[in-house]
């Protein structure tokens, strides 16, 4: 089967040590291809993903880069970077290459690599360590700058500077201190630029870093043989750029703390998340009450939870009762109450009762894991519209360097005198203004503060792919029980024709106490909410299909549907239009006969659940379609549609046709986004081009779903909505603003105006504009944290 595969030559496969040898004529052969024609062949490859912190990044050429390198790499599948979160994804063949190599790979590329730790600690400790180092040049830098600047610049702007200096000492001495004073900028303030540049030189891949290294080295360079051989420049052409090439680092360097502050900002919801793991519990063994390390906690301890506490775990409760704040997890405002048998989630804050409960998931399978895990996932992914920018990144440096050589070689060829000091300065504006950076910022920080966002308010996102594709939906096709109704028959009507309306449902709820009927359940919970007490029926005989009959305290109870009454000779015929209006409601009409009359006519119904109708209205005014899909009868449907606000009604569909009802809408030209409880909607969820599966909080781990509404409430698709809505064009504006401000200022630094307005740009001018343009990006990114849900 392998050697029928392109680009094979020979493939043998060994049982023992169950691996197969390929060897390849050519590149042609592609490896996903290869695992996939084994996998299609019943059997399955050993693959393993690692997930690396990597620092050094700068920009968007530093990514692509980096996983230039990673697939390059034999046995790795496909390799992904985010320049945001600095993590690397890696999927590989753990039989061909060690994750050690790896490691050395990106390494080799002049950055470095560390696995990912699972509690956080040592991403936290590399973004601690970053800010630090960066602080320490910044202040290197400030404190020499600043008097070159002085030096450089301070005559020209108060003649009175310049007098006193040359009473103090001739220019010579000045233009030496200067140089001095340059010098630990440029060498010890900058080297984060020369080690990663120079990396990036040696692997032919020019990122940031070259520009910076070349752009200011090249002023300094400059500088340094205009003092110590100025006869080798033409006349005139001999100046000083030593505050210039300060001024670039110093620049940058205050723009990456900015920019380096601000990505911190953009994964506060992951360390939020992590906040809420607590670090020890008090777990009861042998009688006894020990105070444990979360790490202890096994699945079947027994913990205990005092008024106040936060839940260690996840669990179900023993005993004891409590209402527990639960809005970290499913952004649900209101405590809920726990008792004996309720599930509780770890993570959580207990209110001022106490109990006991056990554990039943821990570690890395609790709810709040698993939520940590998803906003990582997502906000590593690479949606859809990185990929322009990707192709754009991995020729956008060279093409700059070009751009600077052109530069200089025009303005020596054509421009005025004296002509070296006007093409050096252009050039060196070209190479310090151009910003890689802002545009491998564009979508990472939008989607990792849009997916923590989303998080706080209970939508998780597993990929950052779903967050554009529910941005772009045009329609939503909601699953009807359970979705937009509560899934459970309720007692919404009784009217009584005969007797007291208390002593009747009373009478017809203890009769119904024998029934297992879901109808029954809903009546029986409908008399003991309105605090009835239901006595034991003394006899009780069910008709299928029909209803019941039993005896409540001497006295005989008939309940049932109208085809019963009819069998009984109860004439129905008074009450048609009641009937008629409650069927057309969505409501099942239910009639009750006391000692052979008509006593009331009760309704039960799955009604809508809180907030459905306002929900669709919401889903309309963001300008979707909304369609409903149920198995049900369609009378019964067009009735719920109806209340709900709902455009087109899909009924009598059975599970299994779900995903054909998507298709249709698909065919017609629509974006659908389903949405369903993530049981048996598994197939609509995974045909439609986003599938929103419903939580309850503690039942996140659907694995059907692209998004996941953690409260089961509507109003959270509608959130959802709109905040994917408002990263997506988030990413636009810093993709605007990022192309925009490169395509605009490069012309403007290579002098294309000054033949016009004799306008050409200080290199010092270029660098600010540059460290700009990054920090513009993030703190655009960071708007999204002040969305406010329900403002549709």
């Amino acid at each position: 089967m392998l050697r029928r595969q392109p680009g094979v030559r020979e493939a043998t496969v060994n049982l023992a040590t169950e691996q197969a040898r390929i060897e390849l004529d050519d590149d042609s052969a592609d490896l996903p291809a290869l695992l996939a024609a084994v996998d299609d062949a019943g059997y399955t490859t050993a693959r393993a993903r690692l997930e690396l912190q990597v620092e050094g990044m700068t920009c968007a050429a530093c990514v692509s880069r980096v996983e230039r390198v990673l697939r390059k790499e034999p046995g790795v599948l496909d390799a992904s970077v985010n320049l945001a979160t600095e993590r690397a994804v890696v999927d590989y063949l753990p039989a061909t290459v060690a994750p050690g190599r790896l490691q050395a790979v990106i390494r080799d590329a002049g950055y470095r690599a560390t696995p990912v730790d699972a509690g956080g600690d040592r991403e936290r400790d590399a973004r601690a360590r970053e800010l630090a180092g960066l602080h320490h040049d910044l202040r290197i830098a400030l404190l020499f700058t600043l008097p070159v600047v002085v030096l450089a610049m301070g005559p020209m702007l108060w003649t009175g500077l310049g007098d006193l200096l040359a009473g103090v000492a001739p220019a010579g001495a000045w233009h030496v201190a200067e140089w001095l004073l340059a010098t630990p900028v440029q060498f010890w303030a900058a080297r984060r630029f020369y080690r990663a540049g120079w990396g990036e030189l040696k692997h032919a891949s020019p990122g940031m870093n070259t520009l910076v290294m070349l752009g200011s080295s090249a002023a300094y360079g400059y500088s340094v043989l205009a003092v110590l051989v100025p006869g080798l420049f033409p006349e005139g052409t001999a100046n000083l750029y030593f505050e210039a090439a300060a001024v670039i680092v110093t620049l940058i360097l205050l723009g990456k703390t900015l920019e380096a502050r601000a990505k911190g900002r953009t994964s506060e919801a992951i360390r939020k998340l992590m906040t809420l793991q607590a670090k020890s519990a008090r777990v009861r063994r042998d009688g006894k009450e020990l105070e444990l390390p979360i790490d202890d906690v096994v699945p079947g301890d027994v913990i205990v939870v005092r008024p106040g506490e936060r839940l260690p775990v996840d669990g179900i409760v023993l005993d004891g009762v409590s209402y527990v704040d639960e809005a970290m997890i499913s952004g649900e405002p209101v405590p809920v109450e726990k008792r004996a048998g309720s599930e509780v989630t770890g993570g959580t804050v207990n209110g001022t009762g106490a109990f006991t409960f056990t554990a039943s998931r821990v570690g890395a399978d609790t709810v709040l894991a698993q939520i940590i895990r998803l906003v990582e996932n997502a906000q590593a992914a690479k949606p859809p519209i990185q990929a322009l920018a990707d192709r754009i990144a991995g020729v956008f440096v060279p093409v700059v360097l070009v751009l600077a050589v052109l530069t200089f070689a025009v303005w020596l060829a054509f421009g005025p005198a004296p002509t070296l000091s006007f093409a050096f300065v252009a050039a060196v504006s070209v190479l310090v203004i151009a910003c890689p950076c802002a545009m491998g910022l564009a979508t990472p920080t939008a989607i990792m503060v849009g997916t923590g966002k989303a998080a706080e308010l209970g939508t998780l996102f597993r990929e950052g792919t779903a967050l554009e594709g529910l941005a772009r939906v045009d329609t939503a096709m909601l699953d009807k029980t359970g979705t937009l109704t509560l899934g459970r028959p309720v007692l919404t009507d009784l009217v009584t024709l005969d007797g007291d309306e208390r002593e009747g449902l009373r009478l017809a709820a203890a009769a119904e106490t024998r029934s297992e009927h879901p109808i029954a359940t809903a009546v029986v919970a409908g008399a003991r909410e309105r605090g009835l007490a239901l006595p034991e029926p003394t006899t009780f005989l069910a008709e299928p299909g029909f209803g019941l009959e039993a005896e409540v305290e001497g006295r005989l109870v008939q309940v049932g549907a109208d085809r019963y009454m009819a069998r009984l000779g109860i004439d129905l015929s008074a009450h048609a239009t009641l009937v008629d209006a409650m069927a057309d409601d969505a409501k099942t009409p239910l009639f009750v006969a006391i000692d052979g009359r008509l006593a009331s006519i009760m309704s039960v119904s799955d009604p809508l659940k809180e907030g459905s109708i306002e929900a669709v209205a919401a889903l309309h005014r963001l300008g979707l379609e909304v369609a409903m899909v149920t198995g049900d009868h369609a009378r019964t449907a067009r009735a719920v549609a109806r209340r709900a606000g709902i455009d087109v009604v899909e009924a009598e569909v059975l599970p299994a046709d779900k995903a054909d009802a998507v298709a249709r809408l698909q065919q017609a030209g629509r974006r659908v986004a389903f949405v369903g409880d993530g049981i048996n909607d598994a197939p609509a969820l995974a045909r439609a081009d986003v599938g929103v599966a419903i939580g309850t909080g503690t039942d996140i781990a659907i694995e059907a779903g692209d998004v996941i509404l953690m409260r089961g409430d509507l109003r959270g698709l509608v959130d959802a909505v709109a905040l994917a809505r408002r990263t997506l064009g988030t990413i636009r504006g810093n993709f605007f603003w990022a192309y925009a401000y490169n395509v605009a200022l490069i012309p403007v630094a290579a002098g294309v105006l000054y033949p016009w307005l004799e306008l050409l740009l200080n290199p010092m001018l270029a660098a600010a504009a540059m460290s700009i343009s990054s920090l513009f990006v993030v703190s655009n990114s960071l708007r999204l944290r002040n969305f406010t849900p329900g403002t549709t």
